[in-house]
């Protein structure tokens, strides 16, 4: 043997990534198991268990470590899909990465306790699981998932092409927890949804549980992203324990009807929304006599649950056709079926029963809804302050962003305009002025084929004609509505005293607004507010671009690239104006809360909905509530 030989020999050997996690601290097996209820054979199991979740979970190996934490501070290994631990003890530390300790992000409440082994009821439950499978390669994720299942399962498969059954009926009908296997090829139509009702509808009403998954995959920088398959995956089918735990929780508990993962994390927050599907919400609302929903909602985002059949009666039944569901290509959002993602919860509820939910963060089981808008909870803008002063060129909305209305209602000045002409005996009544004065706005918009934006002074040009006045009084109208409305107009303190922080430390500052005011008049408001640093002001009026149909956002992105700006950020409260929208084109945004948001996740009952918006005792009553609640954009400030 060599000398280099004998040194090589003598040499330390590198710590595995186990021994160095323990040695440090960073991964505690007995917490672990602790905390995510499951038992393991030995401590490495253990760690390959938290591994391989911590790829597209946020559970943490110890609270010494914060997974979500160190993948948020570093967007290329959440993207590389390696455990953030791992990473670390491999280079990242090397590299000057850091990482936290464990961060407490939600504290859930309503909290259910299942047992982690499966108990004697929970197993006599006849159970299916449909699979709609447009990827083969899912045939074998779906079947390796079930490996520990806990009880014996039908499974009920959808497939794309008959290529797909030989290999299917092969895989699954040869799995030691699969009793049964039935498979039906469709066609591309209706997405997950519509193969699932239209052929085995009347078949899964035999069934006590039954669990609806499909294949999901999504690109980034042309690699295949599995964090949110995987995710859904995990919590619905595979964890043994997580499984387990939901069949002993329904057998438990016969109000319990639907279950689901907590959405996945690494969504925005403002996903868990009616975003743009009201209308086709509407329409189920309509067929399955269900209450109006409106701003955020308890949802499986993605489509992929648990539930009793008779707990979504209504969804569940015979005669679909697949001529009743929409044809491809379908938009991101904003259709028939992620309106029918958005009311399962509503039909359970609506029939007396429950949703429960499972948060891997913590590993509980609870029916606390509000992590829907967990996301929101902040101490003060100073905790966001840092990131987005990183931005050099940042936008704001106006109404309920910068400013707020005193009562809330946008409507009210429109009513008190129509009190005065109502006094007047120019109208019946003030709500009749109301509805005359949008329909005439409706109108103008309408004679402009809805394209760009009206501006007020067309509005009551128009109105001019409806009240039987000159167009000069009807101008002189116009301006009292806006001063009506600019005399309660009051600031969002915290976001007008940060917007001047900005201002002063060199941030070029650009305010966007959707209104028909002009503006200059949108110009007093912010002046009123307490605006007193230079900004520009885009306002759809005169501009003739919205920023809820995308228009907006072209011309900023346009502007953005004329003026070689690359790092822009928009902050506001409409969930599909200044977020989804604007993120869809690639623009980074900062969704606060509205008001009417807030006060609904803080518990407080809905207030100022249809007709009561235009109740002046109404409006009285809780719009100065509304809007004192709503004065600071977060929850718990």
């Amino acid at each position: 043997m060599g000398q280099d030989d004998t040194e090589a020999a003598s040499a330390p050997r590198p710590e595995d990534d186990l021994t160095t996690c323990l040695r440090r601290g960073l991964f505690d097996p007995e917490w672990y198991q602790q905390t995510y209820g499951r038992k393991f054979d030995d401590i490495g199991e253990a760690f390959e268990d938290y591994t391989t979740k911590s790829r597209f979970a946020p559970v943490n190996p110890s609270p010494a470590f914060d997974s979500e934490s160190y993948f948020r501070l570093n967007m290329d290994v959440y993207h590389a899909q390696i455990s953030p631990l791992r990473h670390f003890v491999r280079g990242g530390e090397k590299e000057g990465r850091q990482y936290t300790p464990a961060i407490p992000r939600w504290m859930p409440r309503q909290l259910l306790t299942p047992e982690r082994e499966v108990g004697e009821n929970a197993s006599e439950f006849k159970v299916a699981v449909c699979l709609h499978i447009f990827y083969a390669d899912f045939v074998d994720k779906y079947a390796a998932a079930l490996d520990e299942f806990p009880v014996q399962v039908d499974v009920l498969l959808t497939l794309s092409d008959d290529e797909q059954v030989e290999k299917a009926r092969s895989v699954f009908g040869e799995h030691p927890r699969v009793s049964h296997v039935e498979t039906r090829v469709v066609p591309n139509r209706g997405r997950n949804f519509a193969p699932m009702l239209v052929e085995y509808a009347e078949e899964l009403k035999t069934y006590d549980l039954f669990c609806h998954l499909h294949s999901k995959k999504s690109l980034y920088s042309g690699q295949e992203q599995t964090q949110w398959a995987d995710y859904l995956t995990e919590y619905l089918l595979k964890d043994p324990s997580v499984v387990s735990g939901v069949l002993n929780a329904f057998a438990e508990d016969a109000e319990l009807g639907v279950y689901y993962p907590t959405t996945f994390w690494m969504m925005p927050a403002w996903v868990n929304h009616v975003t743009m599907n009201a209308p086709f919400m509407k329409e189920w609302q309509e067929k399955l006599d269900l209450p109006s929903t409106k701003g955020f909602l308890t949802y499986p985002a993605g489509g992929m649950f648990w539930a009793r059949p008779e707990a979504l009666e209504g969804i569940i039944s015979e005669g679909w056709q697949y001529e009743d569901f929409p044809e491809e290509p379908l938009p991101n959002d904003g259709s028939m079926l992620h309106a029918l993602e958005r009311v399962i919860g509503v039909v359970a509820e609506k029939l007396g029963y429950r949703q429960f939910f499972y948060y891997p963060p913590s590993g509980q089981f609870t029916a606390d809804q509000t992590f829907i808008t967990s996301s929101y909870h902040a101490h003060g803008i100073e905790q966001h302050q840092a990131a987005i002063q990183g931005y050099p060129c940042i936008s704001f909305d106006v109404f309920d962003t910068l400013v707020r209305r005193e009562f809330t209602v946008p409507d009210y000045a429109k009513l008190k305009l129509g009190q005065l002409l109502h006094e007047r005996q120019l109208v019946e009544s003030p709500a009749a002025f109301v509805k005359l004065r949008n329909e005439a706005e409706l109108q103008v918009r309408k004679a402009k084929s809805f394209q760009g934006d009206v501006v007020i002074t067309e509005v009551y040009d128009r109105l001019a004609d409806e009240l039987g006045i000159s167009r000069e009084e009807a101008q002189g109208l116009m301006q009292q509505e806006f001063e009506l409305d600019l005399a309660m107009i009051q600031p969002k303190d915290e976001m007008v005293e940060f917007f001047n922080h900005l201002g002063s430390t060199g941030h070029k500052l650009w305010v966007i607004s959707d209104t028909y005011y002009t503006r200059d008049q949108v110009g007093l408001m912010l002046k009123k507010a307490g605006i007193a640093t230079s900004f520009r002001l885009m306002v759809s009026s005169e501009d003739q671009k919205r920023k809820d149909n995308g228009t907006m956002w072209h011309m900023v992105k346009e502007d953005l690239k004329a003026e070689a700006i690359e790092h822009h950020l928009h902050i506001g409260d409409n969930v599909v104006a200044d977020a989804q929208l604007p993120g869809d084109l690639g623009l980074q945004t900062f969704h606060i809360l509205h008001p009417m948001d807030k006060w609904l996740a803080l518990g407080f009952p809905p207030v100022l909905q249809g007709d009561d918006a235009l109740d002046e005792a109404q409006i009285l009553k809780w719009g100065k509530l509304v809007s004192q609640v709503g004065r600071a954009p977060f929850i718990g400030e």
